[in-house]
């Protein structure tokens, strides 16, 4: 989760990343059974790809299988203690490119040189102006019909509830009697329909769109997948809400246990 501190909805600037993020996919059991049986089901429609533009790495967790599935990587992520483990982990691929981005700029990528456009489990934190900041620039690094698929914040779908307008005092000590949830610092001004609005407004077309419950019972989340309008994929909006996204989680641990390779990140 890798987000410069003006882009936080509660800077951090002291983690340790002591398990290089592993810790975020315990309730899949490990990264590499996250991303089998959660995430790339999700997309493997968009890959191989000839060059991937990966916005937030982290110190690489999803890195480490996008490489795979293309001849060419980008990596961008303000952070350079993140940008520089990421060289310790991969540098001696020729594959892989790493940038130090201010959080918000994509200027160091080219023009129509995108195919696709992936980040997971980091913008979720970013804020509906950052956000719409990077919509912005992919429709002109996506190819003619390049995809995207950006993990995001719905929590502002819940903004105009009594619960979230009680006072912050009341809100964490219900959230720590458990009877709310947390909201695991999740930007609190997106949502699903505004980042179509966004695609919308920059000529984008969101064509996909899961809201699911993360380590709680609210869909607070948004995988959102979106193209070029007037690409080969444009097409009418999918819209789906998951409240057993935790539920899938637990399956995939219990299930992922017991197989070779699965466990281990």
């Amino acid at each position: 989760m890798a987000k410069s501190d003006r882009n936080r909805t509660t800077p951090k600037t002291d983690y340790d990343w002591k398990e290089g993020g592993e810790e975020w996919s315990r309730p899949w059991g490990t990264s590499a059974a996250q991303w089998y049986g959660a995430i790339y089901p999700r997309m493997h429609g968009c890959l191989p790809a000839d060059a991937i533009l990966e916005i937030a790495p982290g110190f690489g967790r999803w890195t480490h299988y996008l490489k795979d599935h293309c001849q060419h990587l980008y990596i961008v992520d303000p952070t350079a203690k993140c940008i520089e483990a990421c060289r310790q982990r991969f540098g001696d691929d020729s594959g892989l490119r790493y940038h130090i981005n201010d959080g918000r700029s994509l200027a160091m990528i080219a023009d129509c040189s995108i195919d696709f456009v992936f980040s997971f489990d980091s913008m979720v934190h970013v804020k509906r102006d950052v956000l719409e900041g990077y919509l912005s620039q992919l429709t002109a690094k996506l190819k003619r019909d390049g995809l995207g698929f950006i993990h995001h914040s719905n929590l502002g779908h819940y903004a105009g509830s009594a619960v979230a307008r009680a006072p912050r005092p009341v809100r964490k000590l219900l959230t720590k009697m458990k009877v709310l949830d947390s909201d695991k610092r999740r930007a609190p001004d997106m949502t699903a329909e505004l980042f179509r609005a966004a695609c919308a407004k920059h000529d984008l077309q969101c064509i996909s769109q899961e809201v699911v419950n993360w380590r709680g019972r609210q869909l607070i989340d948004c995988f959102s997948l979106f193209t070029k309008k007037d690409s080969k994929w444009d097409g009418p909006l999918q819209f789906r809400r998951n409240p057993n996204f935790m539920r899938e989680a637990e399956l995939i641990r219990r299930w992922s246990a017991i197989y070779p390779g699965m466990t281990k990140s």
